[in-house]
């Protein structure tokens, strides 16, 4: 194997101790940085030429964590960060640079990343409560780290603010939008299901007050075939005695008071009787 592509199924950065463990003699890592295919990029570190930030929270002695490591893991994120968050023993005030302390959870198996349950739980503590949110609901959703287990990492009185978000974590979300749009009808007192499966329509991602259905449509919704497909479920929904919302990325992110504030204006239209009442709530089935 060669050593940039060593380098890169690394994450493109790697200490010098590491190098020699794969077999990397200090001749074959100075021909390397000769030829320009990898850079010495502090004492000890080599690394592929374009910067990461694993190559820099390397350079500094320390662990990507919080929102800096979501793409290692894989996890949803909401906002990107230009700062740096590491962890590391020794915390130094750097520009451009967000501290954490030192970790206290095993670390990335091969990564300058630190563990799984350090970064959900930094996020926690630094990032404001939906980015962290959706942090934590990709991670659980998946099942990489137990519920159960950030409860008990977050006990004492100067955790309750960490204990309520979460408590917003729901069993099941298929995207962003869906844990954003559902943390923001619950604290308006909305009565609200999930998934729920509609005969002839198939599962919603909503039904509120058991009369309204909300979807939340990502980028995908946008390409034809599904456009076409949202619409005629739409047209099954209203023939089944629905009422019917979609939001989008802009709405549920950018504008969500607006977002629940059409909602409450059609259910208040409902209740006046601008909108007929379905049969099995109850209402006129001729109206």
């Amino acid at each position: 194997m060669d050593i940039s592509d060593y380098l890169q199924r690394r994450g493109g950065v790697a200490r010098t101790s590491h190098l020699e463990k794969a077999g990397f003699g200090r001749a074959a890592v100075r021909s390397a940085v000769a030829s320009g295919r990898i850079v010495k990029s502090s004492r000890g570190v080599y690394a592929i030429p374009a910067a990461s930030p694993l190559q820099q929270a390397m350079d500094r002695g320390g662990l990507l964590t919080c929102v800096s490591a979501a793409p290692v893991y894989g996890l949803w994120t909401l906002k990107s960060d230009s700062a740096l968050h590491i962890c590391r023993s020794h915390p130094v005030r750097t520009p451009g640079v967000v501290e954490h302390g030192r970790p206290k959870h095993p670390r990335h198996g091969w990564l300058p990343v630190a563990g799984l349950a350090d970064v959900l739980l930094h996020s926690m503590r630094c990032l404001p409560e939906l980015e962290s949110l959706i942090l934590i609901q990709s991670a659980t959703g998946r099942g990489d780290i137990s519920l159960d287990f950030l409860y008990a990492s977050c006990g004492g009185k100067r955790n309750g603010k960490a204990r309520k978000l979460l408590d917003l974590v729901i069993p099941r979300a298929d995207s962003v939008l869906e844990v954003l749009a559902n943390t923001h009808f619950a604290r308006a007192g909305l009565r609200v299901r999930r998934h729920v499966l509609i005969p002839g329509v198939g599962e919603v991602d909503f039904l509120i007050e058991e009369c309204l259905v909300v979807e939340t449509d990502g980028s995908t919704h946008f390409e034809p075939r599904s456009v076409k497909k949202d619409q005629r479920r739409n047209n099954r929904s209203i023939l089944g005695g629905y009422l019917v919302l979609r939001y989008y990325y802009e709405d549920v992110v950018y504008s969500p008071g607006a977002m629940v504030a059409e909602v409450l204006s059609v259910l208040e239209l409902r209740r006046r009787g601008v909108f007929p009442s379905r049969p099995a709530d109850g209402g006129d089935e001729s109206a």
